[in-house]
């Protein structure tokens, strides 16, 4: 019981920080930059420009919504992990490791952590859990109790 409580609280702890760093990019890209200066960036390293200059931040602002609730967490842990596949292989990689140098650094981290979520799931603490519950006959309060 006590292994998978500190399993659980850990994919929550995971879910959160990926969760907070998406959401500030997302809104960055949507809100600080503007679709205008993005798709001017992704013209010279991604195709169709313009159309990416949506999805990109969508993807980075509603994954980590979704990572924060705990919901569509391996959806979200996938498309978030693709985004940075991309990010690190068309911008950072030639760069070297190290981010002091623009590298990939922290893009390999956050490809990494995603991909451990889309592989594991949300964990207890979660909106996925409590769908999932209400599958089953019995209910949100035993499947957090099983979760314990």
């Amino acid at each position: 019981m006590r292994k998978t409580l500190s399993l659980d609280l850990g994919l929550a702890l995971l879910r959160a920080a990926l969760g907070i760093v998406f959401i500030a990019h997302g809104g960055q890209k949507f809100f600080v930059i503007g679709h205008e200066a993005l798709s001017g960036f992704f013209s010279a390293i991604v195709p169709f420009p313009e159309i990416n200059a949506w999805i990109v931040p969508a993807v980075e602002l509603g994954g980590g919504i979704a990572l924060l609730a705990g919901a569509a967490t391996r959806i979200a842990g996938a498309l978030l992990a693709f985004t940075m596949l991309v990010a690190m292989v068309t911008v950072h990689l030639a760069n070297g490791f190290f981010m002091q140098n623009n590298g990939y650094e922290f893009v390999l981290t956050l490809l990494l952590a995603n991909v451990a979520l889309a592989l594991t799931g949300a964990g207890a603490f979660s909106v996925d859990r409590l769908i999932a519950s209400r599958r089953t006959p019995a209910g949100p309060a035993e499947a957090f109790r099983q979760a314990a």
